[in-house]
């Protein structure tokens, strides 16, 4: 095998493509006593699955409230209307879009905060003096599963009389000083989405122990309409189905061992990428477990010798998937920069922006993938002068 990396004509390390993400799912084996009784039944949503799955997210969670919605982003708008949000909310610009969109939906403003460099997740310094007189809430992020500083929010949230909600979107399997992120706050809006280590096929929940919440929650997803077929207030249709509820079930019974696994494979990309210069990783507070939905690390491009995008093309060279998350932040995107005032200084947002890159990591991952995925690195950053010349080379040509 060449020494030289794939981008300067070498074979690829990988002959297949080595996804970023491969769900964990149940066999079809498993499923198919339920799948069946529920086409035997003709009850497709609101049966059995449904209440199961929501009993036992809540007691693994902790809560006394789990409720089952159609998404994420759908348990979040659900959330900031329930809790009589208005005017201002503080949130960290370095996150997945639907943090921000459901605020919008809500027809709230957002106001941006700085995110800790290390942690990734929202600085609590940062987010008190980014309150407003018009703040109601404060809304953080679990940051690729890395809970966040969860008491320190919590602090500044009493000290000014707001509302605490997480968008716990990589939420699931994640531990916040021994016990999984879920109980704190006023609420926590998780994904079930296939990239996420507890999979619906599409699905969220609403973990909440406010009684009056959960029950807006539950009205909400259905329209608004209480049973009686008066809308208390304008909700929307944010069921989840019952296949989605079985398939969540079984998913929950290997979440454990699937977040296990991943900080396996995270421990061991530390010991192999940690002997390169210029590669820093995600800090997890002690105490603390990151479920490592995604794993990211940051590119310090004059000591590894290739910025974060040359090296994301290298490795696309070799047959290894990469995303860029979160470039851009939201507060650039098109739909959400009005919201960002002029003068506003996010220094850890854009710099995780232009360094941040999340490798391969899924609940089953094999340590030779891990292993192999590390030499290319090595052999990248090895020959990190030609690579860059290579590239800049393309890139005239293509200018051209």
């Amino acid at each position: 095998m060449s020494n030289k990396p794939a981008i300067l004509g070498a074979s690829p390390i990988f002959e297949n493509k080595v996804f970023i993400v491969k769900p964990s799912l149940p066999s079809p084996q498993e499923m198919e006593a339920g799948v069946q009784e529920i086409i035997s039944s003709g009850m497709v949503t609101k049966g059995k699955y449904l209440k199961a799955f929501e009993e036992a997210v809540a007691e693994h969670l902790q809560v006394k409230h789990a409720v089952a919605v159609s998404s994420c982003t759908t348990g979040l708008m659900l959330t900031y209307q329930g809790l009589g949000l208005t005017g201002d909310v503080v949130v960290p610009s370095f996150t997945f879009m639907a943090t921000v969109s459901a605020l919008v939906w809500a027809g709230l403003r957002p106001v941006f905060a700085d995110v800790d460099f290390g942690t990734t997740n929202l600085d609590p310094a940062a987010a008190e003096a980014a309150i407003t007189p018009n703040t109601s809430a404060i809304v953080a992020v679990h940051n690729f599963g890395n809970p966040a500083e969860v008491d320190a929010l919590q602090e500044v949230a009493n000290r000014h009389n707001l509302k605490l909600i997480f968008d716990a979107a990589h939420g699931f399997g994640a531990i916040y000083q021994g016990k999984p992120v879920g109980s704190h706050g006023d609420a926590n809006s998780y994904s079930l989405s296939p990239t996420k280590l507890l999979i619906a096929g599409e699905g969220g929940i609403v973990a909440t122990n406010n009684d009056d919440l959960a029950d807006k929650v539950r009205i909400g997803r259905e329209y608004g309409n209480s049973g009686n077929y008066d809308s208390a207030f304008a909700g929307i249709n944010a069921r989840m189905p019952e296949f989605n509820a079985l398939l969540g079930w079984h998913s929950l019974q290997r979440l454990e061992s699937g977040a296990r696994r991943r900080n396996e494979v995270v421990d061991l990309y530390h010991q192999e990428l940690g002997k390169l210069p210029g590669i820093d990783f995600q800090v997890v507070r002690e105490g603390n477990r990151n479920s490592y939905k995604d794993f990211s690390i940051t590119i310090d491009a004059e000591a590894f010798g290739l910025t974060r995008d040359e090296l994301q093309q290298a490795l696309t060279a070799e047959n290894v998937d990469t995303r860029t998350y979160y470039d851009p932040p939201v507060h650039r995107h098109t739909a959400y920069k009005h919201y960002a005032a002029p003068d506003l200084d996010l220094p850890n947002t854009e710099k995780l922006a232009a360094q941040s890159l999340s490798l391969p990591v899924w609940s089953k991952m094999d340590d030779e993938i891990v292993l192999q995925i590390c030499e290319a690195f090595r052999k990248i950053h090895e020959h990190c002068v030609e690579v860059a010349e290579a590239l800049q080379s393309n890139s005239a040509k293509v200018a051209a």
